[in-house]
C-alpha cells in the first residue's frame, strides 16, 4: 500500500502505469451481451460434455477390446505351447516393466484375460455390446456367472440401465434374471402391444425387501413405513426408472377420502405406478380395490400425456390360479406379485448416495409442485 511520506506521489505514479499496461479483461454487461448467448453456451456446454463421455466410452471400449486381444495371444499359446503360469508371470514383469505408467498387467488380470477372451470368443460381439462394460463389471460376469445364456443377460441389463459393480452384484446375488418379468399380469389386454412389452419386463415376482432385516411385519402401514425409511434400497429393488412419489396418498372420490399405499412415476412407461401392499394371502377383493384407485388415479392425478395408470398388488402370498381369474376381463393394467424378506447384509455403505435419499426426493417434488 502506497505511504504518505516523501515517496508517495512516485508510488502514485508507478501503481498508474502498472494498470495502464495491465491487461483486464472489460467489464461486460447484460446489455452487451447477444440475446441468444445463453442458448448458445449451454449448446458448448452440453457438447463439451457430450465428447468427454464419448472420449470416456470410446476409451474404455479400446481398454477392453486390448485386454481381449492379449487374452486371446494367451490362449493360442497356451493350446499351440502349454504356457503355464511362470510364463504369465514373466509376462506380467516384462509388461510393467515395458509399460511403468499402465496398470492392469499383474499375473490375476492376465489370467482374467485369458478367462474374458475364452468367454466371449466373438471379438466383433464384444466389440458391439461387452466393451462397453467397465472392466470391473466384467470380471463380476465372469466370477459369479458360469452359464453363457445368463451372463450375456446380465450384460446387457448392465448396459440397458448403466448399473455399477457394486449394482451389478447385487442383483446377481439376488437371482434377478429369475424374477424379472415374473408377476402375474392382464397387461397384454389392458395396454398397447408395446407398452404391454414393457410393462410386462418391468415387474418382477417376488420382491425381496431383504434391507427389512429380519422382522416380519404384521400389518401393511408397518411394511409401509419400513420400505419408506428404507427408501434407497426400495428404489433399489423396485428398478430402474421408477421415482417415488408418496405414502399415504390422498385422493377424494365422492364424498369418500382413500390413501394409497404407495405411489411411484415411472419415467419410461410415463405413468403412474400404484402399488398397494399386503401382509396377507391375496383375496379377489384387492383387486377391485386397486381398480378404484387406478381410475381415480387416472382422473385426479394423471396428466393429458401420461399413460394410463399401472397397479401393482403386493402379497405376502397367492394362489396363481385365483389371481388369473381376478384380473380375467379387467381393463385397467394390473400384476400382482409376492414380497418376502431373508436374511441378508444390508445396502453396502459404499451405495449410500448412489440413489437419491427421501429428503432428496421429497424436495425435488415440492419444486415442481
Amino acid at each position: 500500500m502506497a505511504s504518505d511520506g516523501p515517496d508517495a506521489d512516485g508510488e502514485r505514479r508507478a501503481l498508474g502505469r502498472i494498470k495502464e499496461n495491465a491487461s483486464f479483461p472489460a467489464p461486460i454487461g447484460k446489455n452487451v451481451l447477444p440475446a441468444d448467448y445463453a442458448g448458445v453456451l449451454e449448446d458448448i456446454k452440453e457438447r463439451i460434455w457430450s465428447e468427454r463421455l464419448r472420449v470416456t466410452l470410446a476409451a474404455n471400449t479400446a481398454m477392453i477390446l486390448l485386454y481381449w486381444d492379449i487374452g486371446r495371444i494367451i490362449l493360442e499359446r497356451q493350446e499351440k505351447e502349454g504356457w503355464g503360469a511362470k510364463v504369465i508371470d514373466r509376462l506380467s514383469h516384462d509388461l510393467k516393466t515395458a509399460f511403468p505408467d499402465m496398470k492392469g498387467f499383474s499375473p490375476r488380470n492376465l489370467k482374467y484375460m485369458r478367462t474374458f477372451s475364452g468367454s466371449w470368443s466373438d471379438r466383433e460381439f464384444v466389440q458391439r455390446t461387452i466393451a462397453r462394460i467397465p472392466w470391473r463389471s466384467n470380471i463380476a460376469l465372469l466370477d459369479k456367472l458360469k452359464d453363457p445364456d445368463v451372463r450375456l443377460w446380465y450384460a446387457q441389463k448392465t448396459i440397458e440401465n448403466g448399473w455399477s459393480r457394486e449394482i451389478l452384484d447385487i442383483h446377481i446375488e439376488n437371482r434377478l434374471h429369475e424374477r424379472q418379468g415374473r408377476a402375474l399380469n392382464n397387461f397384454e389386454q389392458s395396454l398397447p402391444p408395446a407398452d404391454s412389452d414393457m410393462a410386462a419386463q418391468v415387474f418382477k415376482d417376488p420382491y425381496l425387501f431383504d434391507f427389512l432385516g429380519t422382522a416380519d411385519p404384521r400389518k401393511e402401514r408397518e411394511v409401509e413405513r419400513a420400505l419408506v425409511d428404507h427408501v434407497q434400497s426400495f428404489l433399489l429393488e423396485m428398478g430402474t426408472g421408477f421415482a417415488y412419489v408418496g405414502r399415504q396418498v390422498l385422493l377424494e372420490v365422492g364424498d369418500r377420502d382413500f390413501s394409497l399405499d404407495l405411489l411411484f412415476y415411472h419415467l419410461k412407461l410415463r405413468c403412474f405406478v400404484v402399488v398397494e401392499l399386503k401382509a396377507v394371502p391375496f383375496d379377489p377383493a384387492f383387486v377391485g380395490q386397486l381398480n378404484l384407485y387406478l381410475s381415480a388415479v387416472d382422473d385426479l392425478l394423471r396428466h393429458p400425456d401420461d399413460n394410463a395408470t399401472i397397479g401393482l398388488l403386493l402379497c405376502k402370498n397367492k394362489d396363481r390360479l385365483v389371481v388369473e381369474y381376478a384380473l380375467r376381463g379387467l381393463s385397467s393394467p394390473m400384476g400382482v406379485a409376492t414380497w418376502e424378506t431373508r436374511l441378508t447384509e444390508r445396502l453396502p455403505e459404499d451405495l449410500k448416495g448412489s440413489l437419491p435419499t427421501i429428503e432428496e426426493i421429497e424436495a425435488e417434488l415440492r419444486d415442481e409442485e
